[in-house]
């Protein structure tokens, strides 16, 4: 009797540990999957730590590699005490592999006016012991680099005034008494600015980024009292008399078998019915014949995919953008083949890379997908020449050898995203590469087509720089007026123009242009600058 409690006591016993066995065992199964979560978010909150500290604290370029980056700023407090004072030139110096060669100083152009100055023996010296005079048998010449600050100049133009003493002009009614040549036509009448003078002023705010604050100091300091008011109001007169150039611009930019667009903020005050804190933008579209580029800012109070299918209106071709979603449906309509920008998809991975560290397994994953892009990016720079000389030839030759990389890097891609945490910086480049894929690869259909809008973020990028000096725009129409001699500027800089020698010539011309043809003629096209003399 006593055993058979005894079983059923160890029985119900049992019962009572398996069960707690159970609970247990399901409790654990819920910490290991709160675990797993949690290692997850720890992996998260990792990747986003490093990306923080890469952005405070690392460098800005997406460059990976320092031996493939060049020294961007030469600056004193920067430079290393590696040479011996004012010398220019380093000297060769024994490493175990190899000698380094020495550094050949580029020569000075040829365009530059030049003083020579000739240090020649006393005439004392030029006679031998032997009573002989020495023969000049050749020379030595070098040459140096010198500056002069800005010179101002006063032009004053005399109009003779003439009359006849005799009949005082009653002998030839059908002409005036008085006589003088016409009053010369101006860009600002009645102002003292020489084209000369508006080239120079916009070309300092607007490609040097001076503002004119900054200016109307410099003036001072060569004698001249400009204010900065009278500066601004020569940038709106001339911005105003570009008009017709910037129509025509408006009509080539969207000529060319492609377009680029890209945009950014700026702080525009006194806009109707918006507070001064409300951002604006700055639009940019790059595109024109084969061999003659357009650049074309516009202002607008507003980032909305509205404003993009105004700038873009009845275009028809390639579009390339980055990944706004914006652009989507201004990109829309029927005719325009929508381009993706690759340097954008390549961003998320130099982040990822640069983030995560070297020791990383995701890193050394990111580095994979890099790789990849920078083969697609070699193909280019291997097949470059032909771009221009048989564009369809290069087409077909950019298609056999990228589509096989393309190709690769998106059967990465797929396999890569069921391997990461979508919420990663890894994650993200990834899926950000898929969702753009479609439009990535269709830069290989167009030869004026590169795989990123690269040369239309440069062009904006001197209009970010001044926003960094001057900081906003007074006024809608100062925010138009700068689009407008920005556009010209940036013009002439894709088309190897110098700003400078551009804009005098272009200011000199203007007053007495009034046809269309007067006008084309003014467009900035390729061709090598004037001499730079005083």
């Amino acid at each position: 009797m006593s055993a058979a409690l005894e079983i059923d006591r160890l029985r119900e016993r049992n019962d009572v540990l398996a069960a707690r066995n159970g609970e247990l065992t399901s409790a654990n199964g819920q910490l290991a999957a709160e675990n797993r979560e949690l290692v997850k978010k720890l992996d998260i909150y990792a990747d986003e730590i490093a990306w923080y500290k890469s952005k405070l604290f690392g460098r800005g370029s997406e460059k990976l590699s320092d031996a493939e980056q060049t020294r961007l700023f030469d600056e004193i407090e920067t430079a290393e005490d590696e040479r011996p004072d004012g010398q220019d030139e380093p000297q060769a110096t024994e490493v175990p592999a190899h000698a380094r060669r020495r550094a050949v100083r580029r020569p000075l152009p040829e365009s530059l006016p030049r003083q020579q100055q000739v240090l020649d023996i006393p005439e004392a010296d030029k006679r031998c012991a032997c009573g002989h005079e020495l023969v000049r048998i050749g020379e030595e010449s070098s040459e140096k680099l010198d500056v002069m600050p800005p010179r101002l100049q006063v032009i004053r133009t005399v109009r003779p005034i003439y009359a006849c003493h005799h009949c005082e002009g009653s002998g030839e009614e059908q002409r005036p008494a008085v006589r003088s040549a016409p009053t010369p036509v101006s860009l600002i009448p009645k102002g003292i600015a020489t084209p000369g003078l508006l080239a120079y002023v916009a070309t300092a705010k607007f490609c040097d980024a001076l503002p004119l604050y900054r200016q109307e100091k410099q003036f001072a300091r060569l004698g001249v009292e400009l204010s900065r008011r009278t500066m601004a109001d020569w940038m709106l007169a001339v911005a105003r008399e570009l008009s017709p150039v910037l129509e025509i611009l408006d009509e080539r930019i969207r000529s060319g078998p492609m377009v680029q667009i890209d945009e950014s903020s700026v702080q525009v005050l006194r806009e109707p019915g918006r507070a001064n804190t409300t951002l604006s933008y700055m639009w940019v579209m790059r595109g024109g014949p084969p061999g003659r580029p357009v650049l074309r800012y516009y202002y607008a109070p507003s980032r909305s995919a509205r404003v993009a299918a105004e700038l873009l209106g009845d275009y028809q071709g390639f579009v390339q953008t980055d990944g706004y979603e914006g652009y989507d449906g201004a990109c829309a309509q029927p005719g325009i083949v929508h381009v993706g920008c690759m340097a954008h998809a390549r961003r998320g991975f130099v982040e990822a890379a640069r983030a995560l560290g070297k020791s990383s397994d995701r890193a050394g994953a990111a580095q994979q997908a890099l790789a990849l892009i920078a083969k697609l990016y070699r193909v280019e720079s291997q097949l470059g020449e032909q771009r221009d000389t048989d564009p369809a030839g290069f087409v077909a030759a950019r298609r056999e050898r990228v589509e096989p990389i393309l190709g690769n890097l998106h059967a990465w891609l797929r396999t890569k995203r069921e391997q990461v945490l979508p919420s990663s910086a890894l994650g993200k480049a990834v899926r950000y590469a898929l969702e753009q894929w479609p439009k990535l690869i269709r830069y290989v259909e167009c030869a004026q087509l590169t795989p990123d809008t690269n040369a239309c973020e440069q062009a904006i990028r001197p209009f970010v720089v001044g926003r960094k000096n001057w900081l906003f725009s007074g006024s809608p129409r100062g925010a138009a007026a700068s689009a407008a001699i920005y556009s010209v500027i940036e013009t002439a800089k894709a088309n190897g123009r110098e700003p400078y020698w551009y804009l005098r010539e272009l200011f000199e011309a203007l007053p007495t242009a009034r046809t269309r043809a007067d006008y084309l003629a003014l467009i900035p096209t390729p061709r090598p600058p004037p001499n730079s003399s005083p």
